[in-house]
């Protein structure tokens, strides 16, 4: 417990040290322009005070400007008769301008059966029709009302000066000066002096604080011209002086004066006990900071903050979120520091003082914050491989993904943002309609064109996609309900036509797996059955074989019928495994260059015998030349034994089959072509189903694998097996890449 209260003790006398000397270093950077001047007269706010005095002292004292000598000396041009008659526009466009102004005035009046107030603007207008055509016909009278204009400006300026002149009163009353026109020798002064006194006796540096001279290196002589910056009067008064101006020597200086007395001098004083309280804070600012370094060197602090115990419940927090709230107290801390630079800059230094320790408090606090948060964010920084995983939980990435999102079909995305654009368009238009009325004439027609159809459109939108909504509630319980009508080319369109598709796909999957259950139940059927009937003979000829008076010629004829029926048995395995590997596609093949031509006759002559004792003519035609292909030529040699073995089951007796080999473009096709000796389906696709037979009764020893195992073998070779009936014409074709 001892422990952790030090730590605590420690880490927040380091956050107070660290915020005081940053604070006054703070202030050092952005007061030392203003405080480490020699003194306050070296001040901008000083030097604009005396800037002001002369100005002051120069209109009213220095300068000598009578208002009625000013007056005489009014002349107008030709270009200002010109300027003044043209301002407005030609006569003709005066006229227009005058009569279209008074036009409705008159009309208002007579319309209300006031004709006195219509003659009044009729007289009005008739008047000014009358003075704009006699500055038309007259120079003179142009010239006239000219003068007329400039001598009111001249007396505009001299008032404006006149409201100025309290200022100069109170200015003069704080500074002392003498000056001495270097022409005239006449000399301008509040000091009483008499002519055998010297100024040094009046203004020196026992009895002022502050001596401007003149001339200085600085400012030279003191200058005279006539201050005519008030109101923009410029244009009328300055051409009017006679030009030249008087330069001055002398003195301007403040007197040491009670500060009640003096406010430059009170402004004075401040300055330099700011200025001490500056230098001290800003020294000790510099001292404490480094001092906090070295402490923070020694016991670093940051292994004081919990970052263990809390790290996983700041983790949780969304990381741009986590940056977000570091920034936000940065800157609030940044706010806090610049708050005792304006305290210090604005206060006294009582007021001062006591703001300034409860801002370093406040800022402390927040210090403390961002510093907490930064060790935080720099320990969920380490994990480098967690960063992509906290981007991807991020507050941003969310809204990325959901803008992403609407925008993943593009016409999808405008027309929602077109949409609720529209809405809050003419929400913030009708706000301000209720506000300010007048803009209803403008609001109204927009609301009947622009928002009644697109409400509609909404509406409309919203029933269509409520269809689409019932029509998949009613496909997931399995209700087949007709297709949802496909209106128009928009999303929804196409989202139903998809629904539809797909309504369209389940309604096969499920034919399709009844007919595999189908399938499967006679699969188990036939496989019991093509098993069951060479074991159950093996089965009885083996029990039969245990009788002892058996005689040596049955005993033969039982062994011959056991091994005939095991054989069976073994091709039926053989032939079911083989089916099963092809189509789980556990399968390999090894590809090679082969004469399909070659093959065939290798494959025929394996049934040489049996077809010679068959009943059967075959048919065999061949190219001259080889036909090459690459092919498993195991695999392919087995595809041709099938379809052989099965030509000699099932053929009608006394018929022809006829096989041939051909090169047609980039393939070579095989057809194997034979009358059938019993009935087949209609439906071809069940002829390549396991256990499948031509003869249903299951009377030939096939095992109804032979055209699924073909089937397979070419669909691996990207090759192509076709069965063709016409009747009993059993037709074959093998296509194969010769590439």
């Amino acid at each position: 417990m001892d422990t952790k209260l030090k730590n605590k003790s420690i880490f927040v006398l380091w956050i107070l040290l660290f915020t005081f000397g940053l604070s006054g270093i703070i202030s050092g950077l952005c007061n030392g322009k203003d405080y480490i001047k020699k003194d306050y007269f070296q001040t901008q706010q000083f030097e604009g005070q005396l800037n002001e005095f002369v100005d002051y002292l120069k209109m009213f004292e220095l300068t000598s400007i009578n208002k009625e000598e000013i007056k005489k000396k009014i002349t107008v041009t030709d270009e200002e008769i010109e300027e003044y008659r043209y301002r407005y526009g030609d006569l003709s466009t005066q006229f227009s301008n005058i009569k279209s102004q008074y036009s409705h005035k008159i009309q208002d009046a007579l319309l209300g059966e006031n004709k006195e107030v219509a003659d009044t603007y009729i007289a009005e207008r008739d008047k000014k029709i009358e003075d704009i055509t006699n500055n038309f016909k007259s120079d003179e009278y142009v010239r006239a009302k000219i003068v007329k204009e400039k001598e009111q400006k001249i007396n505009e300026y001299f008032r404006e000066i006149e409201n100025h002149r309290s200022n100069f009163v109170r200015y003069k009353a704080l500074f002392k000066y003498y000056l001495k026109n270097t022409t005239t020798g006449e000399v301008y002064t509040n000091v009483n002096i008499t002519r055998s006194d010297s100024i040094d006796k009046f203004i020196n540096n026992k009895n002022m604080v502050f001596i401007q001279s003149y001339p200085s290196p600085k400012y030279g002589y003191l200058s005279t011209e006539v201050q005519s910056n008030f109101g923009g009067y410029n244009d009328v008064i300055t051409p009017l002086i006679e030009p030249g101006m008087s330069k001055f020597e002398g003195r301007i200086a403040l007197p040491k004066a009670v500060s009640s007395e003096n406010p430059i001098l009170a402004d004075y004083y401040d300055f330099q006990q700011k200025q001490k309280v500056f230098l001290i804070y800003t020294i000790s600012g510099i001292i404490i900071f480094l001092l906090s370094l070295y402490l923070n060197r020694k016991i670093p602090v940051a292994q004081f903050i919990p970052t263990g115990k809390w790290q996983p419940y700041y983790n949780r927090i969304p990381i741009d979120i986590a940056v977000m709230l570091l920034a936000f107290t940065g800157i609030l801390t940044l706010l806090f520091f610049t708050m005792n630079i304006s305290l210090y800059l604005h206060q006294n230094l009582y007021i001062y003082v006591r703001n300034t320790l409860f801002s370093l408090i406040t800022t402390a606090l927040f210090v403390t914050l961002t510093f907490i948060q930064g060790r935080f964010l720099l320990e969920r920084a380490k994990g480098l491989a967690n960063l992509k995983i906290d981007w991807q939980k991020s507050l941003l990435y969310r809204v990325y993904q959901g803008i992403k999102g609407t925008f993943l079909i593009r016409s999808v995305g405008i027309q929602i943002f077109i949409i609720l654009s529209i809405v809050f368009a003419f929400g913030v238009g009708t706000a301000i309609v209720l506000i300010e009325s007048n803009f209803v004439i403008f609001y109204v027609p927009l609301f009947i064109m622009i928002c009644i159809p697109t409400f509609i459109v909404i509406i409309k939108c919203t029933g269509y996609f409520n269809r689409i909504v019932t029509g998949t509630n009613e496909l997931a319980c399995g209700n087949s309900k007709p297709d949802i009508p496909v209106t128009g080319k928009s999303a929804l369109a196409a989202l139903a036509a998809n629904i539809n598709t797909l309504k369209h796909g389940i309604t096969i999957s499920q034919k399709e797996r009844a007919k595999s259950e189908r399938l499967k139940t006679e699969l188990i059927t036939n496989v019991s059955h093509d098993l069951r009937t060479p074991l159950t003979s093996i089965i009885t000829y083996t029990e039969l074989l245990k009788t002892s008076d058996l005689a040596n010629e049955e005993r033969t004829a039982y062994v011959e019928i056991i091994d005939r029926k095991s054989k069976r048995l073994k091709v039926l395995i053989d032939d079911l495994f083989e089916a099963s590997k092809m189509a789980s596609g556990n399968i390999e093949l090894v590809e090679e260059k082969v004469d399909i031509v070659q093959l065939l006759q290798q494959a025929l002559a394996e049934y040489n015998e049996i077809i010679e004792e068959s009943t059967l003519q075959f048919r065999v035609t061949n190219p001259d030349t080889p036909v090459y292909a690459i092919v498993d030529g195991q695999k392919l040699w087995r595809v041709f034994d099938n379809l052989i073995g099965n030509v000699l089951k099932y053929s009608l007796e006394n018929t022809r089959v006829y096989i041939s080999v051909k090169k047609t473009n980039d393939k070579a096709v095989i057809i194997f072509k034979n009358v059938t000796k019993y009935e087949l389906s209609e439906d071809i696709d069940e002829l390549f189903e396991r256990f499948k037979r031509g003869d249903t009764s299951r009377h030939t020893e096939g095992s109804g694998l032979g055209l699924a195992i073909a089937k397979s073998i070419i669909d691996l070779h990207e090759g192509n097996l076709d069965i063709e009936v016409d009747g009993d014409l059993f037709k074959v074709t093998v296509s194969l890449s010769t590439r």
